[in-house]
């Protein structure tokens, strides 16, 4: 036996979170972790191995060694024999290392010598990385999505753990990439015999690769079994809910709010990177597109990871670089990202796809969603931008005392609000929505689109959706427009 939980408690501020959770793993298992947002799944994979701020209980044992109750130094030693995947790769590697570096500690973590160039090499071969010997130099930010969470994949099993810890690594990547990580996960399974503990959302990659599965609702084991009968044919309430909650391409189309005049049109929009190393080659992300948003229109952006979507809105928003080409507000040519003025910057209003990561952790919910507030609407004093910030709360359905809380205290999906409540502070017409749904649980992402929805009948805002949902951009958008390569491929 690899891996076996008995009776998982957990507290966070004498707050109970989790109550008798208990499974095992053995070599070449896959056992997945499924429910809602904060129903737990995230705590049972990292409270026993001291990675949260929780007082964990009960009994977890890493190949016969008891996990809880020890301490920090003796949990340190016990780590180094499970590698462990997060679910923003962008936000867990190190920004300031190259990938070669941080393999390399990963590497060494048990004691071992320090591995070649060719090593290093052949490991992000083994997790499918092309042209691995560039990538060694490459930084994070040079990396795609993709890219990034196999290099994640490579360090968490550079030292040959006997246990990989997986939470949610498939959220924020296109369908496709989520195929090819879980079919990663599988050959690493058979190849090198790894225990699987997975944390997940994506029903559908669980049922096709989980050997069992849990299925948590607030803190407690509501289900368990074979993971096909537990997730295709759930007997509980909150099984139930969420196979239901889940996007469907052929669902009834909701009603569509009118569309009114051109708003924004980028025409001929080009944006292009200088590529490291002496040659000065530059690549060409997004390639001459052109683009029209009408007010009160939702448009869906799609395309695999890598295809540009991303870079052409935030060219488009003004929060990145743009090569060539203009874009143009109400038939008025928009100034470029360092001239923008107030009264631009207010129009067109961002929201990201990880709230964890766009969030503050030091400010309160007030003092966010006030920041727009200051610069965009100077006219306003304390107390009526105090009074703005209770409205936005109630119109994206947040308790009035969430004011004084802080990020780190709220679930994805309270955070994802507070992120579009900020959004709506300085009244825009515009809302840049980079996929705003991905990293959420289908309960949660159905509750943000309808609130989307709801925002788009009161206020009449125009939305530009990056998405890599289908389903989900079905479901808000008037239009939807494919990109690959950098290029439009289909309207």
């Amino acid at each position: 036996m690899i891996y076996a939980i008995d009776g998982l408690m957990a507290t966070i501020g004498g707050q109970h979170i989790l109550s008798g959770v208990s499974f095992s793993l053995d070599a070449g298992e896959c056992v997945a972790l499924v429910g809602a947002s904060g129903s737990g799944k995230t705590t049972t994979a990292f409270a026993p191995f001291g990675l949260l701020p929780a007082m964990a209980g009960g009994s977890a044992r890493l190949e016969g060694e008891e996990l809880i109750g020890r301490s920090e130094a003796t949990l340190r030693k016990l780590r180094s024999r499970a590698g462990f995947v997060f679910q923003q790769p962008a936000t867990a590697l190190a920004p300031h290392l190259t990938i070669g570096a941080q393999l390399a500690e990963a590497w060494q973590q048990t004691g071992a010598s320090r591995p070649t160039h060719e090593e290093l090499a052949a490991l992000l071969a083994e997790v499918g990385l092309d042209e691995p010997t560039r990538l060694l130099a490459a930084y994070p930010h040079r990396l795609s999505g993709g890219q990034r969470q196999r290099a994640m994949i490579a360090c968490a099993i550079a030292h040959r753990p006997a246990l990989l810890v997986a939470d949610e690594p498939t959220s924020a990547l296109d369908a496709p990439l989520r195929a090819g990580i879980m079919r990663l996960f599988d050959r690493l399974r058979q190849s090198r015999g790894l225990a699987l503990l997975l944390v997940s959302h994506d029903l559908p990659a669980v049922v096709g690769h989980a050997t069992r599965a849990l299925l948590l609702d607030n803190g407690h084991v509501v289900e368990a079994g074979d993971a096909r009968t537990v997730l295709t044919y759930p007997v509980s309430r909150e099984g139930r809910a969420l196979v239901t909650a889940m996007p469907r391409i052929d669902e009834p189309l909701p009603p569509r709010p009118p569309i009114g005049a051109p708003l924004l049109e980028a025409r001929g929009v080009s944006v292009d990177y200088a590529l490291p190393g002496w040659r000065r080659r530059r690549l060409e992300a997004v390639k001459a597109v052109d683009l029209r948003i009408a007010e009160g229109e939702a448009v869906a952006l799609v395309g695999h990871s890598g295809s540009g979507k991303s870079t052409l809105a935030r060219a488009i928003g003004r929060l990145g670089p743009q090569s060539g080409g203009s874009v143009h507000w109400r038939g008025e040519a928009l100034p470029s990202r360092a001239r923008m003025r107030t009264e631009h910057r207010r129009l067109i209003q961002p929201v990201f796809q990880d709230p964890a990561a766009s969030l503050d952790p030091r400010w309160t919910v007030a003092e966010i969603v006030a920041e727009p507030l200051l610069r965009l609407r100077p006219e306003l004093d304390a107390e009526q931008r105090r009074e703005r910030v209770r409205a936005l709360l109630d119109e994206v359905a947040l308790p009035p005392d969430f004011i004084d809380r802080r990020p780190t205290t709220l679930s994805g999906g309270q955070a994802q609000r507070v992120a579009i409540a900020r959004a709506l502070a300085p009244e825009p017409e515009l809302l840049l929505l980079d996929e705003a749904t991905s990293a959420l649980d289908v309960l949660i992402a159905g509750r943000i689109l309808d609130l989307l929805l709801r925002l788009q009948r009161t206020r009449r805002l125009a939305m530009l959706f990056v998405t890599h949902d289908a389903a989900a951009a079905r479901k808000l958008c008037h239009r939807t427009i494919a990109m690959e390569a950098g290029r439009i491929v289909e309207r």
